[in-house]
């Protein structure tokens, strides 16, 4: 995150005039008791009543005033902290979109999701109208002071002696607030985390009857944060009657020695009402200073949240010196795995996994669930770079790549399916933006989906809820193959992208995948029938290739592929022990 300096330089220009505004709406806020004293002293008590059409007139003028500066000061403050928020929301999400997969494997959603909106919020409250009430503050206390010493600096020593005393409180109260505002901001995010979860998998909450269960865990945290609130609460309201009470007094104060001056004619009457209404006015700074101080000190914890993302470093990153991204168009499509291993949280996922892929040929993917399969895809598409070994594509190493050759050139079909809230056409389109309206129906074809798409009110043009929500899971399927297949790229991923069709549709979209051309197929499945035409076949079980093969090959071993075969196809026993 840009440090605080580089926001207040680069929009100088408009923090200027809307500090020019604010000081002009100070400075004719002081003028309002002169011409009070005016009144008192030679309307009312002089008896120059010709005085007073202008005297009254003044006031219309400075009320004006006032009101025409402050819009300026008020709308110029807005228009460029919204727009600082703006560029640290488009900055933040930028970060966010470079970090590696890793880090979304460790966070939750919902904590970046309020990092995003509640924390940007606070850091533009403090470059908007805290940051003008500051300043306000700052400025309207020098020269209220100013103008109560011009009239009696006797009367001053009031102000002046209560203002740092209201100073050291602001400072403790804000000391304590600092942590409360760590740990609201901390269970904000969980909070927002439960609540994410929940709205996303309502089907599953609903299907198992967890409504209780789970209104009890969003209870538990809405508590937390009710009592963080409230503990927040206890130091604002302990802290905040001592600003109050300070300025009670200090008019109350003013009212009683300067009435003594007037009798003793050390004052006239005007001048102390005057300073009354001056004094009346220095209360604002000491009974604003406490809740600005709570409302810093909040601005400052977020930008700690804001600057941990912003210190997170993806990585996966762009190699120095990497060719141009538009080698993707010259990739043909050899994969090579040599010697790989890769450990996620101390974990062994893969262990010396090697194999050769040649253009245009198809690997099949086998294992038990938790063997490494999806790693495999991941690792291709770098999302993960290996601990031992390499891997390559057309010989060589992806990490020598530009990340934008590397997942450019291949079109997958994730085991997640995720579509987003919007066009089946757009989404299908994410996969390569610059396709007419021919490749998406082609791409609807080949995968199946033409025949319930077209069934559609507005075909393609329909839009589908958040995650697909309203689409069976197969048909989910069918839209993400259809967006892999419009991409067009010389490496296609299917995993486990074919689990929730049923067998005839099944046996038609690995027909239409068969015609595409010569393009490198990986294939993970659990389904004999996905894999058995692969030019050869991997068995995976705890991160290990423990068969390989053709489908003939593999059926002569007697192992896991056998086992697997005699359950799905044949009339053989389950498999047992490990690979059951």
């Amino acid at each position: 995150m840009k440090k605080k300096r580089y926001y207040l330089l680069k929009y100088w220009y408009l923090y200027v005039p809307a500090v020019i505004g604010l000081l002009v709406s100070e400075a004719l806020d002081m003028v309002s008791p002169i011409v009070t004293k005016g009144i008192v002293d030679d309307v009312i008590r002089g008896g120059r009543q010709e005085l007073l059409m202008g005297l009254l007139l003044a006031l219309v003028a400075v009320g004006i005033g006032r009101a025409v500066f402050g819009y300026l000061k008020e709308y110029t403050f807005d228009k460029t902290s919204f727009g600082i928020a703006c560029e640290i929301r488009k900055h933040l999400f930028r970060h966010i979109q470079k970090l590696s997969i890793g880090y979304f494997d460790s966070t939750n959603t919902g904590e970046i999701m309020a990092r995003l909106k509640d924390d940007v919020d606070r850091v533009q409250a403090a470059f908007g109208y805290i940051g003008m009430l500051t300043i306000q503050m700052v400025a309207h206390t020098i020269m209220i002071l100013y103008c109560m010493f011009r009239i009696s600096w006797k009367l001053s020593l009031f102000p002046l002696i209560a203002l740092p005393i209201c100073g050291i409180f602001a400072v403790i109260m804000e000391k304590k607030l600092d942590k409360v505002y760590d740990d609201i901001s901390e269970e904000n995010a969980e909070m927002n985390t439960v609540a994410e979860e929940n709205l996303a998998g309502v089907r599953v909450v609903k299907a198992f009857a967890r409504e209780k269960f789970e209104i009890k865990k969003f209870l538990k945290h809405n508590k937390k944060y009710y009592e963080l609130n409230m503990k927040q609460s206890k130091v604002w309201i302990k802290y905040n009657p001592l600003f109050q009470l300070i300025g009670s007094m200090l008019t109350l104060l003013s009212i009683l020695w300067g009435g003594l001056m007037v009798i003793d004619g050390e004052l006239t009457l005007g001048e102390l009402a005057a300073f009354v209404e001056y004094s009346a006015n220095a209360v604002w700074p000491m009974e604003m200073l406490g809740w600005l101080s709570n409302e810093l000190a909040a601005a400052f914890a977020s930008e700690k949240k804001l600057k941990k993302i912003f210190d997170q470093k993806p990585v996966i990153t762009d190699p120095e010196n990497a060719e141009n991204a538009d080698e993707v168009s010259k990739i043909r499509g050899d994969v090579e795995f040599k010697n790989v291993s890769l450990s996620l949280d101390k974990k062994d996922i893969l262990k010396n996994i090697s194999f050769k892929l040649p253009a245009g040929k198809t690997l099949g993917i086998m294992g038990a669930t938790g063997s490494g399969k999806t790693t495999v895809a991941n690792m291709l598409m770098r999302f993960y770079d290996p601990d031992k070994g390499s891997v390559k594509l057309d010989g060589k190493d992806i990490r020598e790549l530009p990340l934008s050759s590397v997942r450019g050139s291949i079109a997958g079909v994730m085991q997640d399916v995720f579509l987003f809230s919007d066009t089946i056409k757009e989404n299908i389109k994410m996969g390569e933006r610059n396709i007419g309206d021919t490749v998406i129906e082609k791409a609807l074809e080949s995968a199946c989906a033409d025949e319930f798409v077209d069934k559609l009110e507005s075909g393609d043009n329909t839009v589908i809820g958040e995650r697909g929500v309203g689409l069976s899971g197969g048909q989910k399927q069918r839209i993400s193959m259809a967006r892999a297949i419009a991409k067009n790229r010389p490496i296609l991923i299917l995993d486990d992208s074919t689990s929730a069709l049923d067998m005839e549709t099944e046996k038609q979209v690995q027909k239409n995948l068969n015609d595409l051309g010569k393009i490198t197929k990986i294939i993970i499945a659990h389904r004999i029938t996905s894999v058995c035409k692969a030019d050869e076949i991997i068995v995976l079980d705890k991160g290990r290739i423990i068969e390989r093969g053709t489908h003939d090959e593999l059926l002569k071993k007697k192992g896991y592929y056998y086992k697997t075969y005699e359950l799905q196809i044949g009339n053989g026993p389950e498999p047992v022990g490990q690979f059951a």
